[in-house]
């Protein structure tokens, strides 16, 4: 695939999902740890999301670096917005700005506290 069509793909992904998790692995099987803690985030807070495994399509691993402008994976995106990897996520939970985010992104999750 070329890369203008990737970015098509990846736009109509962003668009057509809430909340998307590009991972290595899935959501039910990360293979990396870093997918792993973005994916338990997302479920610990309820967050419903669609998971695209890169490791199964080698243009989409390196369609989404390109399309973020992030050389790593996990890439979280909200509503279009590209939120950032595993420590950005993790920060952010900690500092309870994912959950300001979702709140103002208007996406179903349910308060858990992160003491």
């Amino acid at each position: 695939m070329n890369q203008s069509s990737i970015q098509t793909v990846i736009e109509g992904h962003i668009k057509d999902n809430p909340v998307v998790l590009y991972m290595k692995g899935t959501a039910d099987f990360p293979q990396c740890g870093f997918s792993a803690v973005v994916c338990q985030i997302l479920k610990n807070l309820g967050v419903t999301f669609k998971d695209f495994n890169v490791l199964d399509d080698p243009d989409l691993r390196q369609g989404i670096k390109d399309y973020a402008n992030w050389p790593t994976i996990p890439q979280l995106y909200m509503k279009g917005d590209f939120i950032g990897g595993c420590d950005i996520v993790r920060e952010m939970l900690l500092s309870g700005e994912l959950q300001t985010l979702l709140e103002e992104k208007n996406i179903p999750f349910k308060h858990i506290t992160t003491e």
